[in-house]
């Protein structure tokens, strides 16, 4: 069916296609972009004004307070923002519009919160709540372990191909975002638990079926994201944790105690993928408050 909207889904596509074929975008992160875009136009739609290659100051000043009225937080509203200007910055330059509706619009100030991460105790218990006399239990704990080992992104995992791994060097080859490798350290207790997943919990799930994931699914496929992330979720409750997780948290972990136990920022750069040391830094802060809390624990005058 025809929308009203469809030239703006036009654009919207072009735009996507340029940002992948010119700067090789994830397709996570251009779902989200192309989710934010559709949504303007169809706020636009409804009240009949411009589509986004008309779009005005006011229309989006009008967009952005409905979507505080609605709730919408300064961080998001942030990225958001973010996505529109890239968004009218290629419109500008294809020739699609004339002018572009976000130069004069500032984006909200945001404090830089602090990741949420688990303490080694809490990872320790986590990774000892899968049931392993299970093929399922076996392979969650084997992902948990080289999640938490090499500090990767959920998407990174559950994408890992055999040849990504091996075990005889204890080096795993990461294609992290815009399609950049980097080889991580895997670490003897991953390299225990993905050797023993390799030796017989693996042929299990698959049934004698092909599968090029590292770790399948019994229905012979690779994990998606969204499926992990609901057993990361299953197995922290056997754990006994109560704090609020993410997709990241193990990754998070995985950074705040390599730095908690003295490694250099760079080396921890360079492990996590990051392109910018800035985004790495927001580590020492972590470490930093658990400083402060054992201070205040355990010094006389703290």
């Amino acid at each position: 069916m025809t929308t009203g909207y469809a030239p703006d889904l036009g654009a919207i596509e072009r735009f996507t296609d340029l940002l992948w074929l010119e700067r090789g975008v994830s397709a996570n992160t251009l779902a989200a972009y192309r989710s934010d875009l559709v949504q303007l136009a169809r706020w636009l739609e409804a009240r009949g004004t411009p589509g986004l290659l008309g779009l005005g100051r006011a229309d989006l000043l009008g967009y952005l307070a409905d979507l505080s009225v609605q709730g919408r937080k300064a961080r998001s509203t942030a990225r958001l923002l973010s996505t529109l200007r890239q968004f009218y910055r290629v419109a500008v330059r294809e020739g699609w519009t004339a002018s572009d509706p976000t130069l004069q619009i500032d984006a909200p100030k945001l404090g830089r919160p602090l990741p949420k991460s688990l303490t080694e105790a809490e990872v320790e218990a986590l990774l000892a709540a899968p049931d392993v006399a299970t093929a399922e239990g076996f392979r969650d704990r084997a992902m948990l372990e080289v999640l938490y080992a090499c500090g990767l992104r959920v998407s990174e995992l559950v994408g890992l191909r055999p040849e990504q791994a091996s075990l005889t060097q204890g080096l795993v080859r990461v294609i992290g975002k815009g399609d950049k490798e980097r080889l991580v350290p895997l670490g003897d207790e991953a390299a225990h638990w993905l050797r023993g997943f390799h030796a017989g919990p693996r042929d299990e799930l698959l049934g004698g079926r092909p599968c090029d994931a590292v770790f399948p699914t019994r229905r012979g496929e690779q994990m998606t994201r969204q499926a992990f992330w609901h057993r990361i979720k299953r197995h922290a409750l056997t754990a006994g944790i109560q704090k609020h997780l993410s997709p990241h948290t193990l990754r998070h972990a995985f950074a705040t105690h390599l730095i908690n136990h003295g490694a250099n920022l760079r080396v921890v750069q360079m492990l996590l993928g990051h392109s910018d040391l800035s985004t790495t830094q927001i580590y020492t802060h972590v470490a930093r408050e658990r400083l402060k809390e054992l201070h205040a624990q355990h010094h006389p005058r703290g």
